[in-house]
């Protein structure tokens, strides 16, 4: 799986996705890091681009468009960009190309794989939503992380970790760790 991780905030995602994939079996994970990711990273995070190269299987400089994730003869099942800033949601929207994070994705799509974004801004605008609307008419995934509070979670790294492995759900990859909706139980309270 390709990652992706920009300089939206909110790397704590892209950092539990390939923390995730390191623990299961079978899986590689090929990071592509931006500098505005690197900056994010440090400083929600305090990680420096080499901690968080480390917990890939493999990493790519942004701009190395050469890399082997950049042609569809390279097999993957598909990418995960999180965060997923406004601007890698333009140019993924609208093929530009111009770094390897958005030549994956290009890839990604025109070979008929998954591709997940995992947008981080609030409130959106106008082009912000068409963007998105382009991104899934083209066969890609919008997964804003938003919290699951039926799962009753304690901690942030508990939110963050359910939506990891809903992200993962998507690709196949089924954890038992996760709090599903399993429905009400008992009966609503009577109104007043």
């Amino acid at each position: 799986m390709i990652v992706g991780i920009t300089g939206a905030t909110g790397a704590v995602y892209g950092v539990a996705l390939l923390k995730a994939l390191k623990g299961i079996s079978g899986w590689e994970s090929h990071l592509v890091l931006t500098d505005a990711g690197v900056l994010n990273v440090w400083h929600e995070l305090k990680l420096k681009r080499k901690d968080v190269e480390r917990l890939a299987t493999v990493a790519y400089h942004p701009k190395d468009i050469a890399a082997t994730i950049a042609s569809g003869s390279y097999v993957t099942e598909g990418m995960v960009i999180a965060p997923c800033s406004m601007k890698t949601l333009a140019a993924v929207a609208h093929a530009h190309a111009d770094d390897l994070i958005a030549r994956a994705a290009d890839v990604v799509l025109k070979e008929r794989r998954r591709l997940v974004l995992v947008p981080r801004e609030t409130p959106l605008n106008l082009a912000h939503l068409r963007n998105m609307t382009a991104v899934t008419e083209m066969g890609g995934i919008i997964f804003p992380p938003v919290p699951a509070f039926y799962a009753k979670p304690k901690s942030l790294d508990e939110l963050v970790a359910h939506s990891v492995a809903r992200v993962l759900d998507l690709f196949g990859v089924h954890s038992a760790k996760l709090a599903r909706w399993r429905g009400m139980k008992g009966t609503p309270p009577a109104r007043d």
